[in-house]
């Protein structure tokens, strides 16, 4: 029988389960931070990133109402983060459509759900799933640890070419600085409210299950945006030289 693990042993193993599956790695990732991207394929990012993260303020809400009262620090949390997606300075959905515009898409492409691919699909219905049947520790576990705490390692390799490469203004990619800083605290916290509620063997192995499904989703996603939009583009270019 799985033994339960220390804390340190829990936190190294919750690391290890995205190790190898970061979406950082992934083609269309690549394909940015080498500056090989035009400004369409950016629009066409934006056009599916808004139906993974848009809702995720919703995602929250399951977790928050599945979340038993007495565990006052993972609700705090919980409400914290959907106010910082939602209600806080700016909604970081109008920063994300602003970065749209800025590529040529239009705020009505970009909430048509018909122009995100079908793997994007899949992402946001797993994010549901996963938010409103899981116990509340999984669920932090999946879309905090395994898919919101990989933002800053994402976007810290893909923020400098975007100001030196693609010519982007600072006002342009204020969704990208934003959530550098904001998705440190908020994937340090998920860690914390893992380490602190999954507190029987099994529930430890299910958040790293689902830590592992999150990386892997997250990956798949960002490969399917390449596969999409990037490689189509490529292959009528070698055609046509």
């Amino acid at each position: 029988m799985t033994e339960l693990l220390s804390r340190d042993a829990l936190r190294s193993a919750l690391e290890e389960a995205i190790k190898g599956r970061e979406a950082k790695n992934a083609s269309f990732s690549k394909a940015w931070a080498e500056g090989q991207l035009k400004r369409e394929h950016f629009a066409r990012w934006a056009e599916n990133h808004y139906h993974y993260v848009g809702p995720f303020a919703d995602y929250l809400g399951y977790v928050y109402g599945n979340t038993p009262d007495e565990f006052t620090n993972a609700k705090d949390f919980t409400l914290q983060n959907m106010y910082e997606e939602e209600i806080a300075d700016i909604r970081h959905t109008d920063l994300l459509i602003r970065f749209a515009e800025a590529c040529g898409t239009t705020r009505e492409r970009i909430e048509d759900p018909s122009n995100m691919n079908a793997v994007t699909r899949g992402l946001q219905s797993w994010c549901y799933a996963v938010a409103m049947r899981e116990h509340f520790v999984v669920a932090t576990a999946a879309l905090v640890v395994g898919l919101e705490s990989q933002v800053p390692s994402i976007y810290k390799k893909q923020i400098i070419p975007l100001r030196e490469t693609y010519g982007f203004t600072e006002d342009e990619i204020e969704f990208f600085e934003l959530h550098i800083t904001s998705d440190v605290v908020h994937g340090e916290r998920g860690y914390q409210i893992v380490l602190d509620h999954a507190d029987t063997p099994q529930l430890q192995q299910r958040c790293l299950q689902f830590v592992r499904w999150g990386a892997e989703m997250r990956f798949a996603y960002t490969a399917a945006l390449y596969d999409h939009y990037v490689r189509p583009d490529l292959e009528n270019a070698a055609a046509v030289a």
